[in-house]
Parts: structure tokens; C-alpha cells; sequence
């Protein structure tokens, strides 16, 4: 599948992460649980609201610093950009 989420380490990391996530929806799309926008949407918003259940799930902890202004605007220009 796509480069692990760990490994995302700068601006370009994450570019790069999103590039193979779009390289692998295209590629086994269908086989992903929310393959079509609304329901990748939908699941987007609620894994964010749990994302503390999540990180303590896996013994790390929410980072407290996160850039999530940075995150939004990056799905809102996304609407727009060419």
C-alpha cells in the first residue's frame, strides 16, 4: 500500500503520502471501505473526532502541537486548487 504514516516527517513527506494514497485508490480503489469522496469524508471527520481513542489504543499519545489549521486549509484549498 502507501509509505507509512510514521515516516511523514515534513511538508513533502506528507505531499508525497497523499500523492500515494490517490496512486493507490486508483489503482485498488474499490477494495478500500470508503472508496468514494462523501463516505472518505465522513470517515475522515470521525476518526479525527477519535483520535485520542486511537493513539492510546496504540500506546502513543495525541500530539498536542499539531498544525490542524495546516491540515484544513490544505482540504479546503483542495476544493479550488488546480
Amino acid at each position: 500500500m502507501t509509505t507509512s504514516p510514521d515516516r511523514v516527517g515534513s511538508r513533502e513527506d506528507l505531499a508525497a503520502f497523499v500523492r500515494s494514497l490517490r496512486l493507490h485508490h486508483a489503482e485498488e480503489g474499490m477494495s478500500w471501505e470508503n472508496a468514494d469522496l462523501s463516505s472518505f469524508l465522513d470517515a475522515l471527520a470521525a476518526w479525527i473526532d477519535d483520535a485520542d481513542g486511537w493513539y492510546g489504543n496504540t500506546g502513543r499519545e495525541l500530539p498536542p502541537g499539531g498544525d490542524w489549521a495546516f491540515f484544513a486549509r490544505a482540504l479546503r484549498a483542495a476544493t479550488m486548487y488546480e
